[in-house]
């Protein structure tokens, strides 16, 4: 298959590649070293060189992120301000990531091997897109007039729920950041995030941007550093109301029991994913064939959604093969910032020989190898487009995560059967189905187990459209006015009312 120039950057692009100013904690309005001093290297999957040295936080400095955000939301103008204030800001907030896009974009192409073309075309506008919603519903959250079976008056406020932690992924480092802030900051929360270590620069670089916006201290408060020492100390902290985590299942179980074992704080997981994309003997098949592959390959598999076990009909199984291994070849996988790349590199190294471990495991248990499935070009963490055959549902690569760019194809007789064999998992994040048949359409939607369910299209986010997961993919919801109840409590208000005409 085709390969970019890896490592190579195009003399264009690296112009525009930003000088690495933010490497410090982010705490009250000031960028601050750690209490202890520490460091941590950020790495370029693609070149494996090492892009900067960063603050590495932990409980001290948690708690120091803490204190300002509680003062900020207990004697802060933020929780007080008008929401149309509050939306103001927000949309100056987003005029700055729109005018440093390709800022953003080049330091997560740099940090977490993401295709720059996407990043600026797709992602980072995106980022801008879910800040100005928000904004528009910052004044926009209302309570109830309570109507009571006796001579009572009530009403419900819905209110901040307080200081919020944020802990977030590695795999949409902007996009993440913004999916929790904005709905907290619309709700008048203040917050701390931590940013996944494998890349905390974007994170740094709009926590600057807020303040250039106008966002006042403490109310977004950013600590870089480790998952089980500054991550831990977010889902343990007394004086944080409420944690919103996206990442493996494993990582939810531990924040659960840390929240539990703290303040009983509540929790929001959007955790991982099988999910299922089903192709129907009516499906146009190179269309279909392009939907596999973008479900399946965007953003290298890294994506909690992506498409990695992919359920066709028997009536065009094989004319689907044939397209799906033409196309899988013609894959441009290289150097991020080339703007033929379709595929960058995986994240880190540990992930990069997690894939390949389970690209082993499918070829151990049997299932067939149709393209792919080797590490690409002489360094960085590429890996080939890949794709299996013959692949049964007890295979690991039809049970686990692999979030990469793997995919297990399984063919399939009967409605009835695809449906059972789409929820046979623990997983409940996603699922896709590709048919002209609205019958089918109808039966299959409300059929599978999974939060958001795309008709003849894929990786089809939109700020207004709720995303979470059922099963053990997590609850809560990101995106949508629905986001917004993860930051807001709601408070009844009863009064007496005496010789009322009515009830």
């Amino acid at each position: 298959m085709a390969e970019g120039s890896n490592g190579n950057i195009n003399s264009e692009i690296y112009k525009k590649i930003p000088n690495i100013k933010f490497t410090k904690l982010f705490i009250n309005g000031d960028f601050v070293d750690s209490v202890s001093g520490k460091t941590f290297d950020t790495i370029n999957p693609g070149t494996e060189e090492v892009i900067a040295k960063i603050a590495e936080g932990d409980k001290e400095d948690v708690d120091l992120a803490v204190k300002a955000a509680r003062e900020a939301f207990d004697h802060g103008s933020w929780p007080r301000m008008p929401g149309c204030e509050r939306g103001k800001i927000m949309n100056k907030f987003a005029d700055l990531i729109d005018e440093n896009l390709e800022e953003l974009a080049a330091l997560e192409t740099l940090d977490a091997g993401k295709v720059f073309s996407f990043e600026t075309d797709v992602d980072i506008p995106d980022v801008s897109k879910e800040l100005r919603y928000f904004a528009g519903a910052a004044d926009k959250i209302h309570g109830r007039t309570l109507k009571l079976s006796r001579q009572l008056q009530g009403y419900t406020l819905l209110e901040p729920i307080g200081v919020v932690g944020l802990i977030i992924p590695w795999n949409f480092p902007s996009g993440m950041f913004i999916l929790k802030c904005a709905p907290a900051l619309a709700a008048g929360c203040t917050m701390v995030v931590k940013p996944a270590e494998q890349a905390p620069l974007s994170a740094l670089y709009l926590a600057h941007l807020a303040k250039l916006a106008g966002i006042p201290n403490g109310v977004i408060n950013v600590v870089t550093g480790f998952g089980h020492t500054a991550g831990s100390a977010v889902a343990s902290h007394m004086d944080i109301n409420s944690v919103s985590f996206t990442g493996s299942t494993e990582v939810g179980r531990l924040i659960m029991h840390a929240a539990a074992n703290s303040n009983l704080k509540t929790v929001s997981l959007e955790l991982g994913g099988k999910s299922p994309l089903l192709i129907f003997n009516d499906a146009n098949v190179d269309e279909a064939a392009d939907l596999a592959l973008f479900g399946s390959l965007a953003n290298k598999g890294e994506i909690c959604v992506c498409t990695s076990r992919v359920f066709v009909q028997e009536g065009i199984y094989d004319e689907l093969v044939i397209k799906l291994v033409e196309k899988a070849k013609t894959w441009v996988v290289g150097d991020p910032f080339d703007p033929k790349t379709q595929q960058g590199p995986q994240v880190d190294k540990k992930q990069y020989e997690r894939v390949l471990s389970y690209i082993d495991h499918g070829k151990r248990e049997g299932a067939s190898l149709l393209v792919g499935g080797r590490p690409c070009g002489d360094k960085g963490y590429y890996i080939e487009p890949t794709i299996f055959e013959n692949v049964t549902d007890d295979m690991l690569i039809a049970k686990d995560e692999i979030f990469g760019p793997v995919m297990a194809l399984m063919k399939f007789k009967t409605i009835e059967e695809v449906i059972t064999r789409a929820n046979a998992t623990t997983y409940g994040l996603a699922a896709g189905i590709v048919t002209n048949d609205l019958n089918i359409t109808n039966r299959v939607s409300r059929s599978i187990k999974a939060g958001v369910i795309w008709i003849n299209c894929y990786h089809s986010f939109d700020s207004g459209c709720p995303v979470g997961g059922y099963k053990m993919s997590g609850f809560g919801k990101d995106h949508g006015v629905e986001a917004l109840e993860k930051y807001l409590q709601t408070k009844a208000v009863v009064t007496p009312i005496y010789d009322s005409p009515w009830l």
